[in-house]
């Protein structure tokens, strides 16, 4: 059971020897210099380039899995196995400051979850990956109907128990993060984001082409779990469109075929416009339906106070109105 002093620092790592060094140098640095009890947890996704060994030489505690199971993977086991109860991620590839983590950690008193904001640092994102990342942005925004600086920042605070309430539909792979993101967004949490400095990565990327369309189809799911109105509205709307100029047509054809009173003695309306139509009925309840449940069969459990209920809390044991 986690404790509720102190930090853990969760380090996912596959074959990032190369960079892992550096980053649990900074770390410690970093540590040394905070009046908090830090712990530094490498989990290792069974590298074969020697990352463990990395690890231990640096003299901070290590997880290791005997098979690759993805970023995602690698996090949900150092969220299970941390010592504390405030909890940071950060990536193994020298991309973010070791040093930002306690101001993060500072402002999560007043929130569910700090994200650390790369958008001020655009030029050490590839260029090739910049539209991809708006896109799917855009998209979050559409689904949580929040502005999202960073969806998928690896930089991020938050508190073990919050985690523990999502961990059956948080991804294995790299949309752990966005998965987190998003769902913390839907059910109302407190996500708030402070501007980091972000630089280029040592080593090789692990993320690839086609992982676009895995983070699509996430959005996508988790848009259906959470705001499924904001998918079957959308869709009911396009059909019923559809299914409107379709029905002007058939009417227009009839009239002009036969006059006005050919209208209420012949089969007006195609067989097509009434697909249409009736598709547009059922994709409109099917979304209220889905609404209805997804409100009623909330996420966060009774392990976890959001934030806004701590702060109602501090309120009232002060005596403030």
């Amino acid at each position: 059971m986690s404790q509720p002093g102190g930090v853990s620092v969760i380090v996912p790592a596959y074959r990032e020897r190369e960079g892992l060094g550096a980053v649990l140098a900074e770390l410690q640095g970093m540590a040394a210099g905070w009046d908090q009890s830090v712990e530094i947890l490498v989990v290792d996704d069974a590298s074969d380039d020697g990352t463990s060994d990395v690890a231990e030489d640096a003299g901070v505690r290590v997880v290791r899995h005997e098979r690759n199971l993805g970023y995602g993977a690698s996090l949900k086991t150092g969220v299970q196995a941390a010592t504390w109860e405030t909890i940071a991620i950060i990536d193994a590839d020298g991309t973010y400051p070791a040093a930002s983590i306690p101001e993060l950690v500072d402002a999560l008193d007043g929130a569910d979850m700090v994200v650390g904001d790369r958008s001020g640092h655009p030029s050490a994102v590839p260029l090739v990956r910049r539209p991809a990342k708006a896109f799917l942005r855009g998209l979050a925004r559409f689904v949580t109907g929040t502005r999202i600086p960073d969806l998928n920042s690896g930089l991020r605070v938050f508190r073990r128990s919050l985690v523990i309430q999502y961990l059956p539909i948080l991804s294995e792979r790299f949309s752990f993060t966005t998965t987190l993101t998003i769902a913390s967004l839907c059910d109302g949490l407190e996500v708030v984001y402070r501007p980091i400095e972000y630089r280029r990565r040592v080593g090789r990327s692990k993320v690839v082409a086609w992982d676009f369309l895995g983070f699509l189809s996430l959005v996508t799911r988790l848009s259906i779990l959470f705001r499924p109105l904001r998918v079957f509205a959308p869709m009911a709307l396009a059909s019923f469109f559809l299914g409107g100029i379709k029905l002007a047509w058939d009417i227009s054809v009839t009239a002009r075929g036969g006059g006005a009173e050919k209208l209420l003695t012949t089969e007006t309306v195609s067989t097509t416009t009434v697909i249409l139509l009736v598709v547009a009925v059922q994709m409109l309840l099917m979304g209220m339906m889905s609404e209805s449940m997804a409100r009623r069969g909330g996420r966060v459990g009774i392990d976890y106070i959001p934030a806004r209920l701590r702060t109602e809390q501090k309120q009232s044991d002060s005596g403030e109105v």
